[in-house]
This record gives structure tokens, C-alpha cells and sequence, in this order.
């Protein structure tokens, strides 16, 4: 059976990194922008890893531009951006697509595995998927759910 850890993406400096790397760990894997109307949720996101990550939590970033070109051209003002505004210190790779014909594999994974409401397609920025410590998703979140509102299935996942 297929998981999330199946599949490979690029860091920041464009090297290629398995995402076996993060067996074991439950995971919540965002695509990111810092120039969106939700990019305050990095300060929510932050603040679940920070709370969670001594207990097997990561938050996977993977910036996108593919709305409304909200992300910077160049990573690393990305990492920049989201370290100087929001302290981020969860992993945050390459930017990617996650529709169309550049779609990574692991989005094509993503929305085969939960679909949204009226389609499995990406609609925003922000969207979020929860993943057990076997690598299987078990919820997706609409751009829309602020952080804070997926703890309680974050805490379901670690007790586990």
C-alpha cells in the first residue's frame, strides 16, 4: 500500500530528499504563500509544531504559486519572509505545484487519498492534509481552518 512516505521532494537548495525521512512522525503537510490573505496561519502553525513536535509532530511547508502568484519568485526571500515574520522553524522545501500538469506526485497522492468538497483539486493556499505515523492521510482541511481548529485530531493521532 502506497503512504506519503513513498514519495521524494526537493529542499530549498534543490536537492532531492525522501519523505521516509519522516516515518513514524505524524505529519501536517501545507501548501504555503507569503503573500495570501492566510498567511497569518503560519503563526498558528507554528505555534501546533512548537507544541507538538517533542511528541512526533511535523509540519511539512511546501510554498506554491499557482494563486494569484502569492509566493516569492526566490525560496529563500520564502524562508526569509516566514522566519523574520512568523518564526517559522518547521521544514519548508522547494516550491511546487500542486495542480495542473506540473502537479508534484505527492499532491496527485494527496487528493486521491481525500478529495475536497466539490472537487479534488486544490482550491487555495493553505490547504492542509493530516497524516498518521504510517504515512496514510487521514483528514484534509479547507483553506479556511485555522490551525488551532485541527488539534484535537492531531492529539487523537499522537495518542495512538
Amino acid at each position: 500500500m502506497q503512504t506519503v512516505y513513498d514519495f521524494n521532494v526537493k529542499t530549498i537548495d534543490g536537492k532531492e530528499a525522501s519523505l521516509r525521512n519522516f516515518e513514524g512522525n505524524t505529519l501536517l503537510i501545507v501548501n504555503t504563500a507569503s503573500k495570501c490573505g492566510f498567511t497569518p496561519q503560519f503563526e498558528g502553525l507554528q505555534k501546533l509544531y512548537e507544541e507538538y513536535k517533542e511528541r512526533d509532530f511535523i509540519i511539512l511547508g511546501f510554498p506554491c504559486d499557482q494563486f494569484k502568484n502569492q509566493e516569492f519568485s526566490d525560496i529563500q526571500d520564502t524562508i526569509d519572509f516566514c522566519q523574520s515574520n512568523y518564526g517559522v522553524t518547521f521544514p519548508i522545501f522547494a516550491k511546487i505545484d500542486v495542480n495542473g500538469d506540473n502537479e508534484h506526485p505527492l499532491y496527485t497522492y494527496l487528493k486521491k487519498q481525500k478529495g475536497g468538497i466539490l472537487s479534488k483539486n486544490i482550491k487555495w493556499n493553505f490547504t492542509k492534509f493530516l497524516v498518521d505515523r504510517n504515512g496514510q492521510v487521514v483528514e484534509r482541511y479547507a483553506p479556511t481552518t485555522r490551525p488551532s481548529k485541527i488539534r484535537k485530531d492531531i492529539e487523537k493521532l499522537l495518542r495512538k
